[in-house]
């Protein structure tokens, strides 16, 4: 049988399939070229860059949870004009879209960091991270849909290339932020980033994490997520890139059917350097045994 067609379009970006390796979990790739073929990938999103050099949050920065993990690194990060020196080399070279993630606490900051990188070629887009939840001060602007729409717009005006907005689930109604990303001009929105929470030490009798806050990630908050990517893409026309809980093809299969075009795969970076390798290949072989031809033909496919 002839393989399936993997392809999918994010604004105005094809990729080779809808497999993408999550900001914040894959570095900025070079860290995992010896552990897996980045090529096959359908994209690299790098680790959120900020305008100037971030120290992030003290130590301790992860602690392990049933089903899961809280991180709070806090954006650590040596800037737009490190990133553009130091990684854009390599990134360069590697044969699958590169999406760059920013992160800033202005709006003006969002568009001058967005500027800077719409000059350079190998940056095929744009993932705007307004919803980190453990970073001192909060990212808020992912918290009304005005602030998040304000955003957008600038950074829309300071670019050309294709937009992504990064959604918070810590939100009443994480419709209403998508669609108000998708007013100011985002291309395409990826939901959900992690849960704010927290662990104690009960001996100590104080908060696990430096920062007593972090984000809650994999398979624990899978289902909550899959629930907000169902009814985001209810709402909205352009795509949704789904994320949350993804360990596996089966995981990225329900997020897809649920109306996701692609799929971030995050923490499942740290348990399996090949997770998204195998997802890929995963995803191929159940279509073959499905006879489905083209994975559009599965996205927001839901039966209710």
């Amino acid at each position: 049988m002839v393989k399936p067609n993997l392809k999918v379009k994010i604004g105005g970006l094809e990729l080779r399939n809808p497999v993408i390796a999550a900001s914040g979990t894959f570095g900025s790739g070079e860290e995992y070229k010896d552990l897996t073929d980045l090529g096959s990938l359908g994209a690299i999103v790098t680790k959120s860059v900020t305008l100037r050099p971030s120290e992030g949050n003290p130590p301790p920065r992860v602690v392990e949870t049933p089903s899961g993990m809280l991180n709070s690194i806090g954006l650590q990060n040596d800037g737009v004009d490190a990133f553009i020196k130091d990684k854009m080399p390599f990134l360069s070279k590697v044969k699958t879209a590169v999406i760059v993630s920013i992160a800033a606490h202005s709006v003006n900051d969002y568009a001058e960091i967005a500027g800077k990188l719409d000059r350079i070629k190998k940056v095929d887009a744009i993932e705007i991270n307004i919803s980190c939840p453990n970073v001192k001060g909060g990212l808020e602007f992912a918290r009304e849909p005005g602030s998040a729409a304000a955003v957008v717009a600038k950074v829309r005006a300071a670019s050309k290339k294709p937009l992504i907005t990064k959604l918070s689930p810590n939100v009443k109604d994480i419709t209403e932020i998508a669609m108000a990303a998708e007013d100011a001009g985002s291309d395409a929105v990826s939901l959900v980033n992690t849960f704010t929470g927290m662990a104690i030490d009960i001996c100590a009798k104080r908060p696990v994490l430096g920062n007593i806050v972090g984000g809650l990630s994999g398979p624990a908050i899978k289902p909550i997520a899959l629930r907000m990517v169902w009814e985001t893409a209810k709402k909205i026309k352009i795509p949704v890139i789904g994320m949350g809980g993804i360990m596996g093809y089966e995981d990225a299969l329900e997020f897809i059917i649920a109306g996701a075009s692609a799929v971030e795969i995050g923490t499942a970076n740290f348990v399996n350097p090949k997770a998204a390798a195998d997802i890929i290949a995963g995803i191929e072989k159940y279509m073959l045994q499905e006879k489905i031809k083209n994975i559009k033909e599965l996205t927001g496919c839901l039966r209710t």
